[in-house]
């Protein structure tokens, strides 16, 4: 009998312990739950949707097929919603004109196929009232402490002014409640475009001229992507002329202005078996001549070239970006506990925009810089071979072939001739 009560006693401190270590601490009780991000795609459902000058079909079907890639590559965290803008009322009353706006798919966890289904349902029907779409948005997304961005995309100015969309922006910026607008211009002319650089520099956001349904489903997929990575507050920088006096950068995002034609130097120190990781933006934020360009280089403090990236644009898109790798050795094992010594890698950024002489130079264009430093590849077939990378493969492939040709060739010319002897 004691022994039964022992047990029974021992059990329930057992129990009473694991129930202890099973509760939340205070620390973690009282630790706020993290907001799911959230973003909201507003659609711009006027009239001129109904132009076929995107990859020959409507921009209505242009941004139907984008939205449906989109809506296939949405993070699970993202609590996505879809506002119209000029979807519902097809006459000429502005005053019934400017409120068609509305929101066709809530923001929360989304339902793919629902949301496809209601996209799909749009047709290019009749006002633009942008202003009032931005403010159904911000409501839409509410004002908790979750990340927001609104995705405008649309192909024309706001036709409902004197509710201008910029001073909308900005009076969203003001509440403060860490909102971003990023814009899409669908084959913008001057007019609209510089109607939707100014709402989207107004609450820091981008804006993107589109061209092609490609472009449109993709930058679409990096802002909303963007929305689910932590928040980085870029840190501004000054390049400098010369390498020798660049600001030494570390690992993170930096922001700058470069004037026409300018070249600007940055430095990174490398260790032995670290890879460098770097890319940069340049933005038009100003009317500029066609056919330009942006040069990523990293060099020696020698100034031997030692790994490039370019890239290279046609007026077709106001961003335009290019990267590189930079894989550093690890050193073999040597005496002694000695601490390797760090390489400076200088980073040059270039352009080759133009502009026309009515066009301010100053300040320069907004580039945006990524540096990033990780271990360096483990597998040899991640390293440069000889300066071919996984072309030293092909190459070698090709060498095999052709040298089993050769034979084969040579078999065939003997075999002629042998023939021919013998007739």
């Amino acid at each position: 009998m004691i022994t039964r009560k022992r047990l029974a006693t021992g059990a329930c401190a057992l129990l009473a312990a694991l129930s202890v270590a099973l509760l939340p601490t205070g620390a973690a009780a009282d630790e706020p739950a993290k907001e799911s991000p959230k973003v909201e795609l507003v659609l711009d459902v006027s009239g001129s949707m109904r132009a076929k000058d995107i990859d020959g079909q409507s921009r209505m079907a242009a941004a139907k097929q984008a939205f449906n890639e989109v809506l296939d590559a949405v993070p699970e965290e993202v609590r996505l919603g879809i506002r119209t803008l000029g979807a519902d009322y097809p006459g000429q009353d502005r005053k019934r004109g400017c409120k068609d706006t509305r929101q066709l798919y809530p923001v929360g966890p989304l339902d793919r196929t629902e949301a496809k289904t209601a996209v799909a349902t749009l047709a290019p029907t009749g006002w633009t009232p942008i202003g009032p779409a931005l403010l159904g948005a911000a409501d839409d997304l509410g004002d908790d402490g979750a990340t927001k961005r609104i995705v405008l995309i649309t192909d024309g100015e706001d036709t409902c002014a004197p509710l201008d969309p910029c001073q909308v922006a900005r009076e969203i910026a003001a509440k403060g409640i860490h909102l971003v607008i990023d814009t899409l211009g669908l084959v913008p002319d001057a007019k609209t475009r510089q109607q939707l650089t100014c709402i989207a520099e107004a609450t820091g956001g981008t804006y993107t001229s589109i061209h092609r349904t490609e472009d449109l489903s993709r930058r679409v997929r990096q802002l909303v992507d963007r929305a689910a990575d932590p928040v980085v507050t870029p840190v501004a920088t000054q390049g400098a002329v010369r390498c020798d006096k660049a600001p030494q950068l570390k690992p993170g995002l930096y922001t700058d202005r470069e004037s026409f034609g300018e070249h600007r130097w940055y430095r990174v120190d490398l260790l032995p078996g670290q890879e460098l990781r770097a890319s940069v933006s340049v933005s038009a934020d100003r009317a500029v001549n066609n056919d330009y360009g942006v040069l990523l280089r990293a060099v020696t403090l020698h100034g031997r070239e030692i790994v490039r990236g370019s890239e290279a644009g046609d007026g077709r898109t106001d961003v335009v970006s290019t990267g590189l790798r930079y894989p550093k050795p690890d050193l073999d094992d040597g005496p002694g506990d000695a601490k390797p010594a760090a390489e400076t890698v200088c980073l040059q950024v270039s352009n080759s925009f133009s502009a026309p002489p009515s066009v301010k130079t100053v300040p320069g264009m907004p580039i945006e810089l990524t540096v990033d430093v990780v271990d360096g590849p483990s597998s040899a077939s991640d390293v440069a071979s000889f300066g071919l990378g996984r072309g030293w493969w092909l190459l070698g492939a090709l060498v095999l072939v052709g040298f089993l040709a050769g034979l084969v060739w040579g078999w065939l010319s003997r075999w002629r001739v042998a023939v021919w002897r013998t007739h």
